[in-house]
């Protein structure tokens, strides 16, 4: 934040025009018209002088100036504001083009717009996949891909060496694994006296992994070792195209399910693993973010009576629609196919399958979003 570099994607070529003091702010208008204010509070917040020269971590003290701090001069030039202030006798400079980048108000205000595309059952026509020989070597070919999975949720690896190693050799491209009550790494196969469904045989419905925990998992790596029994074909749903279609068919359940927190809860002989949690969740913009939906985890609702009928009738609506066929796409992978997932958004699940017919063994993983998102910034800032 402290090179001026302005932020990807806002105009960069505009230099000031005017500055106008306020009591509490400067409003500043740059030559193309736009303007923007910036508090004094602010300024001196992000004065670079604040921020470590080698961490680039905050140093500054809000509590070193008073509220009522304003500057007592103001020039700039073609490319820099300087500001000397009323208290220490201290004197800010910022780049122009930092400022713009950064504005908060006026017709410069903008905020990020989700990378999300939603998607229904023509999906299976146009996931992406990589070679596993590609992302493991060659960085702009991981960059590629986890683009195409930043935006869809769901792609998929080819080529993967059928070892036990091999989901994590790939997961760690992109950063550390999430450990959870499963441990760092999990194999879903059937077993007997299993802990949970995915141990099973059995037809496994729709859901997210782990809604019990306080923060479920982000991305989910399967990798598949083998699958030659008859049955078994993994299933994926779009949450986020379905609480869209949700939210503008139905918004009074939209709105039952995003501002009501349920219970899930997990438990086996050594963990009771048990939290609330809304099973929409939405950004600060009102951006639909990430969906919790486990009916095997959900535990006994505690909503208050006088909305409980009703929000029953909204997760209803939500279940059918994720069982409606237009949402559904159905792989069946084979040794050496690796799907990942963003399992905050995307619902998975799989048909049954007889395991006398032969072996059905997957291999999974998690690294968590804001590892995976770290890694995107970073990768982008060179390939973007």
């Amino acid at each position: 934040m402290l090179d001026g570099t302005p932020t990807a994607g806002r105009e960069t070529d505009s230099r000031i025009a005017n500055i106008t003091q306020q009591p509490r702010s400067l409003n500043i208008e740059w030559d193309d018209g736009k303007h923007a204010s910036f508090h004094f509070l602010w300024l001196r917040d992000n004065c670079p002088s604040g921020f470590h020269a080698d961490t680039k971590e905050r140093t500054f003290d809000q509590l070193s100036v008073s509220a009522d701090i304003h500057p007592l001069a103001i020039d700039y030039d073609a490319d820099t504001l300087h500001i000397d202030w009323s208290e220490g006798e201290h004197r800010s400079t910022f780049c122009q083009q930092w400022l713009r980048s950064h504005a908060y108000s006026g017709n410069l205000r903008q905020r990020q717009s989700s990378t999300y595309q939603s998607w229904n059952n023509s999906f299976i026509n146009n996931i992406p996949e990589a070679d596993n020989a590609d992302i493991m070597q060659d960085d702009r070919a991981l960059f590629d891909w986890m683009t195409a999975l930043d935006r869809d949720g769901l792609a998929i690896v080819r080529n993967m060496p059928i070892t036990d190693e091999a989901v994590v050799d790939v997961a760690q491209r992109i950063d550390y694994l999430r450990r959870t009550n499963f441990g760092v790494t999990f194999n879903v196969i059937s077993v007997p006296n299993p802990i949970n469904l995915a141990y099973t045989s059995i037809a496994l419905p729709l859901h997210t992994d782990l809604a019990n925990q306080e923060v479920p998992p982000g991305y989910q790596f399967l990798h598949c070792l083998a699958n030659d029994s008859e049955g078994g074909a993994s299933v994926f749903v779009d949450g986020l195209r379905v609480l869209e279609d949700l939210r503008g068919e139905c918004p009074e359940d939209f709105r039952l399910l995003a501002e009501h927190a349920i219970p899930f809860r997990f438990h086996d002989e050594g963990h009771d693993i048990r939290q609330h949690h809304p099973v929409i969740n939405l950004n600060t913009f009102g951006e639909i973010v990430e969906i919790k939906y486990n009916a095997h985890l959900a535990d006994i609702f505690d909503l208050p009576e006088e909305i409980m009928h009703e929000y029953y009738l909204a997760y209803r609506n939500l279940m059918g629609r994720l069982r409606d066929p237009r949402y559904t796409i159905k792989l069946m992978l084979q040794g050496g196919d690796m799907v990942v997932f963003d399992n905050r958004r995307v619902m998975h699940g799989r048909d049954k399958f007889d395991p006398s017919t032969g072996t059905r063994h997957l291999r999974g993983c998690y690294v968590d979003r804001s590892e995976f998102q770290s890694r995107l910034r970073v990768l982008g800032q060179q390939y973007a």
